[in-house]
């Protein structure tokens, strides 16, 4: 018969009463030791034998099962004192502060008693309302300094952290003075509340009695949970808890005998201390306001609190994470070559892992034979599974055996194969795109091979990351996987709708190369290149040229090779430096739409992309074609011709642009650096007159002739101009060297088409660095009125405040060097900082928000229904699906038409 499934509808949380504690234990613990001389459990210590066994050969005295069978039995130990248990210690002050001392009732009348009792009925279950109540009524009923019950007078309770509780009493002059109330004093006083009025401190008379909170039994966890560790010099080591355990024992048994001897009252409240102590320190380690217990080492102790907090506690670090089967994990290497949905999986891994597959009569004959090559020759099987359930591990002697049996509907679980989806991740997880799915491919070798674009959604490189790999184990999670998670359907980034799957460097500059005006290639090297990119054509375009007899074909003609047909789009790439040639264009598309091919050849630059039915007329390719963020024309493809088509242009366009990096040569040395004399002359003629210009405002500012920017000090005054007028020469010294290496120079072409780097960084690298700054402002710190003792004291001059005029090409001084690692150290703190800051961010927004969901009306709502949003995102729009935030690009729509149209006519 199947059981009946419940469903949840709330949880109640109490405590131990003293009498559960004592009912569920299965013995007293009064021994403070573990094993005798022969390494057997002492009866009555706390490895005793009716507390579960660890050890293999000895029977649970409880339940009667072995080690590993034996769940493990509570035992308990009587205090000789009751103890507060410091979890409940800011409770207790609550309590005793809303209750009357010698009655025990709520100190409000009856009539406030009837009032709240009836708001608490109107509020129901909702909690927030509620803790709003009890809230209100410990205000009104702390500030009652006589009962209204008995006539009582009351006294303030002052608490003091952890665990000590004081009442400021008077004598009979009216003295104030302090007694200390002990917790079996607290204890008496809670015992006197009735169950009536604890609803209204927010307490449950049969879950919560407020004198449980003042422990007089401490139950004592099993065995299981606190294991001895045997070293391997043969001493035995023990748990944290069953130190600290010790601990209270000995303590107890100290307090308990000198009770009995009518020990002096001073002796027994150190004793108590000690004890309250010890079990403070038990439940948590890290209590505020006392030091914590620690081992000889100076290590401290691990105890009930801390197994349960923090990032390795058991919640986040055994219940929300987990380690899992099906699994690999490995350093992850470039391979240009797979596709971007492929990932490489090293045959070791293949072999290991596996993919559980039912048996069919179409399937059969490849199982069986995967079943006979074994776990150790590929492509074979680790298991079989019998229609029973019953799992037989394939071994080189029950192979034949095992296929012979073989039938229809049996599971085998077979090595991985290529084309089997699985999905691959990258630590830190930061949004969805950190774990896509995946073809595997198996190759040799040892780590996992990846395609180049796929990199920037993982922020992954191949300087030692390591990634995981997890395989679905049932048709419906690899459907999931297949439909939801493939790599393809990520190419949009959610964040921006922007491409984030994209060309990225080598893919950049490579374009650039095939496409700059000036590229031709003869047949050969385009027949190559095309082979080489997996581009399928029935026959080469007619030659552009021929030169002395030798057919060349442009590097354009060669990309259009990869375009959709009946692709048409414009627009301004980033090596646009003359505007004017770009408007030229502009204007012949806008007055003619479908211009002729030899206008738009004729006026053909680099920095305007032209594509007209997939033939690329003018411009080169850069990062605004197929790079992150800007690819245009990428983002094109996905969204008219679909992300199959997307991937296949993105794995062919990588291909070809490192075909001809990697023919035409594509290298970056320090000579790239070199600035003829007239640049470097010019660079210091623009040094000396912004130091001159630097020198000028400083004199103004000390005759006090500087004008004030309004809103600022003439201290900040100066400082903002000073600051502006070495970015101009820094900014100008820049466009000198650009100027001087021009687009021929490796360096500038990774920086202008936006493969790799900016301007900024080749203009340190050639020019000079320019301003270090701290948090915006110039150098300041250091000696007194002066940053290095290299300076006189008081020098506001450029170079005495920061300002580097070498290149890393020239090298740095002394002391621009000190000043540049002054700079360079702000970046890495400021780096580490935010990682920190971002992602406890991240983890409590994702706590805040996890169990929100879109309904089918599209309204957003919380598990009790609450709407939080109208709409999600308050529009409803998907920035994967949607076109800069609005639902359609009307004049995308508008210029297809007309295209077509034209076509026609």
């Amino acid at each position: 018969m199947q059981s009946i499934k419940k469903v949840i509808g709330s949880i109640d949380f109490g405590i131990l009463s003293p009498q559960e504690i004592r009912k569920m234990s299965a013995a007293e613990i009064t021994v403070p030791d573990t094993y005798d001389e022969d390494g057997y459990p002492i009866e009555g210590g706390l490895m005793d034998k009716r507390l579960g066994v660890i050890d293999p050969g000895l029977r649970c005295e409880t339940c009667g099962a072995r080690a590993g069978e034996c769940p493990g039995h509570f035992g308990h130990v009587e205090l000789a004192r009751p103890v507060i248990h410091v979890g409940f210690a800011k409770t207790i002050h609550r309590v005793l502060e809303s209750t009357c001392r010698e009655c025990g009732r709520i100190k409000l009348t009856d009539e406030e008693i009837e009032e709240y009792f009836h708001k608490f009925e109107v509020t129901g279950n909702r909690k927030k309302a509620k803790d709003r109540l009890i809230k209100e009524i410990h205000k009104k009923a702390k500030e009652r300094m006589v009962c209204p019950h008995c006539g009582a007078p009351q006294f303030p309770i002052k608490f003091e952290r952890p665990t000590v509780y004081w009442e400021l009493r008077k004598d009979e002059e009216g003295n104030e003075y302090k007694h200390r109330m002990m917790p079996s004093e607290v204890r008496d006083r809670l015992e006197k509340i009735p169950d009536r009025d604890l609803p209204l401190i927010g307490l449950d008379a049969e879950k919560a009695r407020p004198e449980w909170m003042v422990l007089t039994v401490l139950p004592v966890p099993p065995v299981t949970m606190r294991p001895s560790i045997t070293l391997e010099s043969g001493i035995r080591a023990e748990d944290d808890l069953t130190h600290k355990l010790v601990d209270i024992i000995r303590i107890n048994n100290r307090l308990k005998s000198n009770i009995e001897a009518g020990a002096p009252q001073l002796i027994i409240e150190d004793l108590w201390d000690l004890l309250q102590y010890h079990v403070t320190t038990y439940i948590n380690n890290e209590t505020s306001g006392i030091p914590p217990a620690k081992h000889k080492s100076g290590r401290p102790l691990k105890t009930l609190s801390q197994r349960l907090k923090g990032k390795e506690g058991r919640f986040r670090g055994n219940l929300s994470g987990k380690r899992v089967n099906f699994s690999a994990r490995t350093v992850i290497s470039p391979d240009p070559m797979i596709s971007i949905n492929e990932v490489g999986v090293p045959m070791a891994i293949a072999m290991e892992l596996t993919v559980p597959e039912k048996v069919t009569e179409f399937n059969f004959e490849k199982l069986r034979k995967m079943v006979l090559n074994g776990p150790e020759k590929y492509p074979g099987a680790n298991y079989v599974i019998d229609p029973e359930g019953r799992r037989i591990r394939l071994m080189e002697n029950n192979l034949e055996t095992v296929a012979e049996k073989l039938d229809i509907g049996w599971t085998v679980e077979r090595h991985l194969l290529d084309g089997d989806v699985v999905l691959f991740n990258r630590q830190p997880s930061l949004h969805r795109m950190s774990i896509m799915a995946h073809r595997v491919r198996v190759m040799p070798y040892r780590t996992f091979r990846l395609n180049l674009s796929v990199c920037p959604p993982y922020n992954a490189d191949f300087d030692g990351d390591e990634m995981n790999l997890h395989v679905p184990q049932t048709e419906e999670a690899q459907a999931e996987a297949k439909i939801l998670m493939e790599v393809q359907n990520h190419i949009i980034s959610p964040r921006y709708g922007g491409p984030l799957i994209a060309g990225i460097q080598d893919h950049i500059s490579g374009g650039y190369l095939l496409t700059r005006e000036g590229a031709y290639f003869e047949r050969t090297e385009v027949e190559q290149m095309l082979m080489f990119a997996g581009v399928d054509v029935d026959r080469l375009p007619e030659p552009d040229k021929v030169e002395n007899g030798v057919e060349l074909w442009s590097g354009k003609t060669i990309f259009s090779l990869l375009l959709p047909k009946d692709l048409t789009i414009w627009y301004r790439n980033k090596l646009c430096d003359e505007p004017g040639r770009c408007e030229a264009l502009e204007k012949l598309i806008e007055e003619k739409l479908i211009p002729d091919e030899e206008e738009v050849r004729a006026l053909a630059y680099d920095g305007f992309t032209y594509i007209l039915n997939g033939k690329l007329l003018s411009g080169a390719i850069d990062k605004t074609a197929y790079g992150r963020e800007d690819g245009k024309l990428l983002d094109i493809i996905v969204r008219e011709y679909g992300v199959e088509r997307a991937r296949q242009f993105l794995d062919q366009v990588t291909k070809l642009a490192i075909w001809v990096i990697t023919h035409k040569g594509f290298t970056t040395a320090i000579d790239d650096e070199d600035l003829p004399t007239e640049a470097l002359d010019r660079i210091r003629e623009i040094i000396r007159e912004a130091e001159e210009r630097v020198n000028r405002l400083i004199e103004a500012y000390r005759n006090g002739e500087l004008e004030p920017i309004p809103g600022k000090t003439l201290e900040e005054t100066l400082e903002s101009k000073i600051m502006a007028a070495l970015a101009e020469a820094r900014d100008n010294a820049g466009k000198v060297a650009e100027r001087y290496l021009g687009m021929s120079n490796h360096a500038v072409i990774m920086a202008k088409t936006g493969a790799r780097g900016k301007i900024l960084n080749i203009t340190q690298m050639a020019a000079m660095l320019g301003q270090q700054s701290i948090r915006g402002k110039r150098l300041y710190r250091g000696y007194r009125e002066r940053v290095l003792t290299h300076f006189k004291p008081g020098d506001l001059g450029a170079r005495a405040r920061g300002f580097v005029i070498n290149s890393y090409k020239s090298g740095l001084t002394p002391q621009e060097y000190f000043f540049h690692a002054m700079g360079g150290r702000e970046g890495l703190v400021d780096t580490a900082v935010r990682t920190a800051q971002s992602g406890y961010m991240q983890r409590r927004l994702i706590n805040a928000l996890q169990d929100l969901k879109v309904e089918y009306d599209g309204t957003v709502r919380d598990p009790t229904g609450i709407i939080v949003q109208f709409r999600y995102g308050e529009d409803g729009i998907d920035p994967m699906r949607s076109w800069k935030g609005k639902t359609i690009d009307v004049n995308r729509v508008v210029l297809r038409t007309l295209l077509k149209l034209r076509g026609k006519g």
